[in-house]
């Protein structure tokens, strides 16, 4: 039997100290299936914006008209739903806390995603 994790690879993206939006990560074909969060993480939940171009962003909401928020606390793995992160956004940025009430990480702390092909 093949674990359907086998075949996951992982990137990682970095939110800046004092900052609260990552840089951008280039997911082309790839969905997200997991986060996992650091341990010095300063306490806030994930949001997202995604872009198809790399230059323009939008921040991610569902179809009811609410942003995209992903419950998160400090050495968490978070699975993620793939109805929404297996769309194959061709760029991803992730943001502590939402985008009406950021929160700014007190060091650079880096998030590892675990991505699978579309």
């Amino acid at each position: 039997m093949v674990n359907e994790f086998s075949y996951l690879d992982k990137q990682t993206v970095t939110i800046a100290s004092g900052s609260s939006l990552s840089g951008a990560i280039a997911l082309s074909r790839y969905g997200v299936a997991r986060i996992y969060v650091p341990s010095g993480w300063t306490a806030a939940n994930l949001t997202f914006q995604v872009s198809e171009d790399g230059g323009s962003y939008a921040n991610l909401y569902d179809s009811g008209g609410n942003e995209v928020t992903v419950t998160a606390a400090a050495s968490q793995a978070i699975t993620l739903d793939p109805t929404v992160f297996g769309l194959g956004f061709q760029y991803l940025k992730i943001r502590s806390g939402t985008s009406a009430s950021a929160v700014t990480q007190g060091s650079d702390r880096i998030l590892t995603l675990a991505v699978r092909p579309l």
